[in-house]
């Protein structure tokens, strides 16, 4: 008889219980801090030479504490996941992002007939292109967290091609976790990195480029064949039984009538939204996106208000749904605007989202308390995610409390002290992947690990630029399969896949994928690259 796997909940709880008792073990240590500026933004770093021993403070009855300390620490991405869930139960109700995948599998169908698109498959090609465009905004601005907002209309659409839910979060969320793991251009990783090792900002991104193009195909391909597995025996997924709400949603969206004439409610959201648009466009009439070290300036918001306009206009001579996917489509428009314009974070994106579901809601001709219902059945739907991801914080609040993080890091940088160049450029990247469990942030793992890595490798005459993209790959790979990353967790329950399935279905991909990055940081002690 086969064992049942432990509740993701029993798993996270049991790695804080080991984390509390290596409080006892592990001797207490602490490095001091420095205030330095890295592209305006002040950053608590390390003080080289600096780590001293410290007071003990053995963990025991925090473990229970540590629940509530994690929804404190990730009340951000928490409060997000909620909210999110909400907005889009909204959206959802109104069937209008199922018409539109029952629309877009129509033309599909169509295409297919087509003898060159026929041989290649349009899904095929649809795969291709979501994953190229997550993976570009991962590698480009450091899309993490916004992916959480995709997941729930990619996974559906996975599953109305025949595919399953995997499928669906490795378009989006692995995607985009390659582009962050091969950054070219990521400010939040590459940006802070360069920064503290002294290194001109987006230095070497010739080799970059191409390390994010060979770890992009590859998971593309990887992803093509695992789809045409599943698509050609659905029973090979470990999650066809449980996608069974998916594919349920889907057969309804195929039987009933979606379509519904918009109605004077639908009217009222296009002008409202109209002036409202008119209003910013006069406000913000030229908007500076900034790509790296590069910016230019551009007029976006006259141009999207026009193109909103005549598009809504189209979409409701037809039907509220196409109008509230319309709605839809240029709420993600304004995500890239404002994260790439304006630096939106989780504050901002949770406001867009909100809004929008808001208004699906009303231009779908819901009464205040139906709207109210709805959300609060999405929140419920999120709850699960929620108490993971606060539970998941509890393990870095264990560790910080007990005064052993610091100690790991000095210990970890230690093995490398007499190793070869090889060694040593393996044994950063092991370090950082390793680091990684306990610190998910990018921006935070940076400051804390690159002063001391960063004078280590002139020691040993490895290229700084060899010690970032170390630092990059081990912040990027363990991200897609460590229990402590809020994003991980709360792209898993949105997908509804749990996170003990997704371990035994990943890792092997992972796997690959840590040789091939290990493989992409030899040429870097090796050869004479540009920018190294």
């Amino acid at each position: 008889m086969l064992k049942k796997t432990p509740h993701t909940l029993v798993i996270i709880f049991a790695l804080i219980i080991f984390c509390a008792l290596l409080t006892w073990i592990v001797p207490a240590g602490a490095f001091h801090y420095e205030t330095v500026e890295v592209e305006g933004i002040s950053r608590e770093v390390v003080v080289d030479n600096s780590y001293h021993r410290v007071e003990r403070a053995p963990q025991s009855w925090q473990i229970f504490s540590s629940f509530l300390a994690g929804f404190e620490r990730q009340a951000a991405i928490i409060a997000f996941v909620l909210i999110i869930g909400g907005a889009f139960q909204i959206l959802n109700s109104s069937r209008a992002v199922d018409s539109g995948i029952y629309s877009f599998l129509q033309v599909t169908a169509r295409l297919d007939r087509h003898p060159l698109l026929g041989r290649v498959g349009v899904h095929n090609l649809v795969i291709i292109l979501v994953m190229l465009l997550f993976s570009a905004f991962g590698s480009i601005f450091g899309m993490s967290e916004e992916t959480l907002a995709f997941v729930i209309i990619i996974v559906p659409l996975a599953i109305s091609m025949g595919y399953d839910s995997l499928t669906g979060l490795m378009m989006v969320y692995v995607a985009a976790h390659i582009g962050f793991t091969g950054a070219t251009l990521n400010p939040f990783t590459i940006g802070i990195a360069q920064g503290l090792s002294g290194l001109p900002l987006f230095s070497g991104i010739g080799y970059r480029l191409f390390s994010w193009i060979l770890l992009t195909g590859v998971t593309i391909a990887i992803t093509l064949l695992y789809a045409a597995r599943v698509k050609k025996k659905p029973e090979l997924s470990p999650m066809y039984r449980a996608d069974a709400y998916w594919r349920k949603r889907e057969a309804e969206s195929e039987t009933e009538n979606l379509v519904r004439p918009a109605g004077r409610s639908t009217h009222v959201v296009f002008i409202f939204l109209t002036l409202l648009l008119g209003a910013l466009s006069f406000r913000y009439p030229l908007t500076t996106f900034s790509v790296g070290a590069e910016s230019t300036t551009i007029v976006i918001f006259p141009v999207i208000t026009l193109l909103f306009v005549i598009t809504s206009l189209l979409a409701i001579r037809r039907s509220a749904q196409l109008f509230i996917l319309n709605l839809l489509l240029f709420t993600i428009l304004f995500l890239v605007v404002g994260v790439m314009g304006y630096d939106w974070y989780l504050e901002e994106i949770s406001a867009l989202f909100l809004s929008m579901g808001l208004l699906a809601g009303i231009a779908n001709n819901m009464g205040g308390n139906a709207i109210a219902k709805e959300f609060i059945a999405g929140v419920k739907d999120m709850l699960t995610a929620a108490l993971v991801i606060a539970l998941a914080g509890g393990i870095i609040q264990i560790l910080t409390d007990g005064r052993i993080m610091d100690t790991i890091l000095f210990s970890l940088a230690g093995v490398m002290k007499d190793a070869g160049r090889v060694l040593t450029i393996g044994g950063m990247y092991v370090i950082q992947s390793v680091i990684n469990i306990f610190i998910p942030s990018g921006s935070a793992k940076a400051a804390l690990t690159m002063p001391i890595l960063a004078p280590f490798s002139d020691v040993i005459g490895l290229s700084r630029q060899a010690t970032v993209m170390a630092y990059q790959f081990g912040d990027g790979i363990t991200n897609m399969i460590t229990p402590t990353s809020p994003v991980l967790i709360g792209a898993l329950g949105i997908a509804r896949i749990p996170y003990e399935v997704w371990i035994k279905w990943f890792w092997k991909i992972l796997l690959l994928l840590f040789l091939l990055a290990f493989l992409l940081l030899l040429p870097t002690v090796f050869l004479e690259l540009e920018g190294f």
